[in-house]
């Protein structure tokens, strides 16, 4: 297996301040979620290593589920605009609150199509929290709740995760 450091020409984020911004998060999660029910929902696979630091940090009890969800094709490095769900949810969320978890919302195509998948099931909340919103690249308007990083241009996932 080939090593990051071989193919990145540099690192944009510190890991020291990515998990102080991760901190930072769990705590704002805590504090607004204090005394509810809680259930984390992480889209794979791209969120489950944002997902294992940042619920380190959230203080309050809490549940996970997950989803596959993707609007990539094989290889594609664009969005289809069609999102597939290839793994749903085995929770049950009406009147829950649930906090979505994704590394990167891009062109926020599959996002809406989680969001629009999970708000007919009657969540008491439904709130998104992203470690890179690359807001640039926005082609479809959607809410995000909690903000890891602002995407600076070209940034890549692989650039910041130490």
């Amino acid at each position: 297996m080939q090593d990051y450091r071989d193919f990145l020409s540099e690192i944009i984020v510190s890991e020291d301040a990515l998990q102080q911004r991760i901190s930072e998060l769990g705590a704002e999660i805590s504090r607004d979620f204090q005394g509810q029910d809680l259930l984390l929902v992480c889209i794979l696979r791209g969120g489950i290593v944002f997902l294992t630091d940042l619920m380190r940090k959230i203080t309050i009890p809490h549940t996970l589920d997950f989803m596959v969800v993707s609007s990539y094709m094989v290889g594609a490095r664009q969005s289809s605009g069609q999102a597939r769900i290839s793994l749903d949810l085995r929770t049950d969320i009406y009147d829950r609150n649930v906090l979505l978890i994704e590394d990167i919302v891009d062109s926020g195509y599959t996002i809406q199509a989680v969001l629009d998948v999970l708000g007919v099931r009657k969540p008491k909340s439904l709130n998104v929290c992203v470690l890179l919103d690359k807001v640039e690249r926005r082609e479809v308007e959607v809410p995000i709740h909690y903000r890891g990083l602002l995407s600076l241009t070209n940034m890549s996932l692989a650039m910041v995760w130490m």
